[in-house]
């Protein structure tokens, strides 16, 4: 993806994120993930440019965590009429924030090991990658923990649980297939983009 292009959507999502959120706290937990993302990938751009791929993933998952950030993700319109469809008892749109929280990290994580030649063996990344974005996800459970002791009743939108005695754990399985479901269907193409990094700047890219 070109990186205009990239900033362009990334920056009106965002500025329609911010207009008039439901809950302003709300939307500053849920889009801080994506400001700071953006930042990071600003910053290392020049030093370590990532493929079309992972770039391209990056956006998808800042554009959920600002949809879900302008409603609350309890509140997502379109996961409300799905639900009334499916026949669902809550908004299920944190169960997709929860699988791209898998999923993305996982390709991201899979580019720094592949390139930098960290781990070899397909297994042993697969373990390796999978771990990091299940304990990933177990952190970002216990932040969520912190902010709710930190800041009381008005974190119950960033909490989103909706009464489900098991959000938690599920938000943590739900991570955990996106990161295996990720580099179950996209290690292929993904070992194509890199090789061709390689092909222009060099072996050690």
């Amino acid at each position: 993806m070109h990186k205009l292009l990239w900033v362009l959507i990334y920056t009106g999502c965002l500025i329609w994120s911010a207009y008039h959120p439901k809950d302003q706290l709300t939307w500053w937990l849920e889009v801080l993930p994506a400001l700071l993302g953006a930042i990071l990938l600003a910053v290392t751009y020049r030093h370590f440019t990532f493929t079309r791929l992972v770039y391209g993933l990056a956006l998808v998952h800042c554009v959920i965590l600002m949809v879900g950030g302008h409603y609350t993700y309890a509140e997502v319109p379109l996961f409300d009429t799905l639900g009334d469809y499916f026949g669902w008892e809550r908004n299920n749109y944190d169960k997709l924030g929860h699988f791209a929280q898998g999923f993305v990290p996982a390709m991201v994580v899979r580019e720094i090991v592949v390139r930098n030649h960290l781990i070899f063996g397909g297994l042993w990344q697969f373990v390796f990658i999978t771990s990091f974005c299940l304990a990933f996800s177990a952190f970002y459970e216990l932040i969520e923990w912190w902010v709710a002791v930190a800041t009381g009743a008005s974190a119950d939108a960033f909490l989103g649980t909706q009464g489900y005695a098991w959000d938690t754990q599920s938000d943590m399985a739900f991570a955990l297939i996106g990161a295996m479901s990720a580099l179950l269907l996209l290690s292929g193409i993904h070992n194509q983009q890199i090789e061709q990094k390689r092909s222009l700047y060099g072996r050690t890219q």
